[in-house]
């Protein structure tokens, strides 16, 4: 099964390290909040689609 941040849009992967990492940009404090979460529930996930996702919300 796939984790949340498998399927989010701010999930990116990095060739060189061959490495996926978060490249959401959180203060210090909203990490910390975000890392001590029981449930481990992210409040910034977005679902990734596809290409046009962003056309369709300008339309």
């Amino acid at each position: 099964m796939d984790s949340l941040c498998d399927n989010c849009w701010y999930n990116e992967y990095d060739d060189e390290e061959d490495v996926c990492y978060c490249s959401l940009v959180l203060d210090e404090d909203e990490y910390v909040r975000l890392m001590q979460d029981k449930n481990k529930t992210c409040r910034y996930f977005r679902p990734s689609g596809d290409e046009y996702d962003i056309v369709r919300k300008q339309n």
